[in-house]
């Protein structure tokens, strides 16, 4: 049993793990049987019942779960001493006692930051996915004074909830993390490899832990953590910002790959003589299907120096702009062609997309659409779906990330892994 953490709090804790519940189940059935495995399971399907169905009885837990309420009494006194969950008001009911509620802890905060080359945009999200505050941060091009501004940001945020506990740190980027050391090992767009950026940040936001993660894994983490994805069990996310990156569910299991880099689908070469990208090679995907490469598109269409952003394109292809909407149908187009090489490869049930590629999502849909089409092989194409603002999902997935690798089946599951 854990001590309830503090703001200090350096020490592993358990946590959620945000699988869907049929799937934590059939995970059961694959791994080492152990009781402390099974004992890390009941935990989680009784955390994901209570977030699911908070405010909830005990009684509903044992029946929702189907575990002996005594079981389900013992794991709720450790979630409540671990200040995971916490007791609501009693309910009145016809006869008998009156059963206390239980919900998730909406004291226990985590600060979370989507991580950009030019910005950082930071948050405190609390455990039901609650946005509560918000901070955008510019970002030098050393990684050091970038480290810096975004401590520092973190601490104003920290410093705004004086009554809260927070659990960690979580960092979504734009670049490949290598599970056992948590370091990035790919970064194109980010000039950050070969230096400790969770020791440095831990140290300088009060020894809180840190962890990083690419930004589509966050985002899937973040569909797994609220449930979207319930009874998919192949599901490819694709992040379209700066750069391409993407996640893989294959077969109800996130896939991560030697040294983390499964998904870099973004760095294949599609056209040898296309430019140079940030990886040193030509014509890699993400140079004709990002951001970057729909506004190099306007550029080249208008013959224009300014300095756009992507929010910039889109304003101006909603008001019928004939070069921005051009520059985004080449990109759609780029984006459905791409995916092909996915379809082949994975065969999805559902391709997600984050990122930028959601503000123009209605623009570019039936484009991309169409080009994944004509690039079957057999059978029917994966159903393609936006999953919303695509700065909320990182931002939500650098939170799950926390949660779940400070889980107890986290742990399990990877021979007792811990980053103090």
């Amino acid at each position: 049993m854990s001590s309830p953490p503090t703001n200090n709090s350096k020490q592993t804790r358990k946590s959620p793990v945000r699988h869907p519940i049929r799937a934590v189940r059939e995970l059961a059935y694959v791994e080492v049987a152990s009781t402390e495995l099974t004992r890390d399971i009941n935990r989680d399907l009784i955390l994901e019942y209570v977030r699911s169905s908070q405010p909830v009885s005990r009684v509903d837990l044992a029946r929702l779960s189907g575990l002996q309420p005594s079981t389900v009494s013992s794991i709720v006194e450790q979630l409540k001493e671990e200040r995971w969950i916490k007791e609501g008001g009693a309910v009145t009911t016809a006869r008998g006692r009156r059963p206390t509620m239980l919900a998730l802890n909406d004291d226990l905060l985590i600060l979370v930051a989507d991580v950009r080359p030019t910005q950082a945009v930071l948050a405190v999200v609390d455990l039901n996915g609650r946005f509560l505050s918000r901070l955008v941060v510019p970002l030098a091009t050393k990684v050091q004074r970038s480290i810096g501004a975004i401590a520092d940001g973190m601490n104003v945020l920290r410093g705004q909830f004086p009554q809260k506990s927070f659990e960690g740190i979580g960092l979504s980027v734009q670049g490949r993390v290598e599970p056992q050391s948590n370091r990035l090992t790919l970064a194109p767009n980010l000039n950050w490899k070969n230096y400790d950026i969770c020791g440095e940040l831990s140290r300088r936001v009060g020894g809180l832990r840190v962890e990083l993660e690419n930004d589509a894994n966050s985002c899937l983490l973040s569909e797994l953590w609220f449930g979207h994805l319930d009874g998919l069990r192949n599901v490819v996310l694709i992040a379209i910002s700066e750069g391409v990156g993407a996640a893989v569910l294959a077969e109800g299991r996130l896939i991560s790959g030697r040294g983390g880099l499964a998904g870099e689908f973004g760095h294949i070469c599609v056209d040898a003589s296309g430019p140079l990208c940030g990886c040193g090679k030509h014509g890699c995907w993400e140079m004709f299907a990002s951001s970057r490469a729909a506004l190099r598109y306007y550029a080249e269409l208008t013959g224009s120096t300014d300095k756009l952003t992507m929010s910039d394109l889109a304003t101006l292809a909603v008001s019928k702009n004939p070069a921005a909407l051009r520059a985004l149908e080449r990109q759609s187009e780029a984006i459905g062609r791409g995916l092909r090489m996915i379809n082949a490869a994975l065969s999805p049930e559902v391709i997600l997309f984050a990122g930028d590629i959601t503000t123009v999502w209605e623009l570019s849909h039936s484009i991309i659409e169409r080009e994944c089409r004509a690039g079957l092989l057999t059978g029917s194409a994966p159903k393609l779906m936006s999953i919303g603002d695509g700065e909320l999902a990182l931002l939500r997935g650098a939170a799950a990330v926390v949660l779940q690798r400070h889980s107890g089946y986290y742990r399990s599951a990877h021979g007792k892994q811990q980053r103090d």
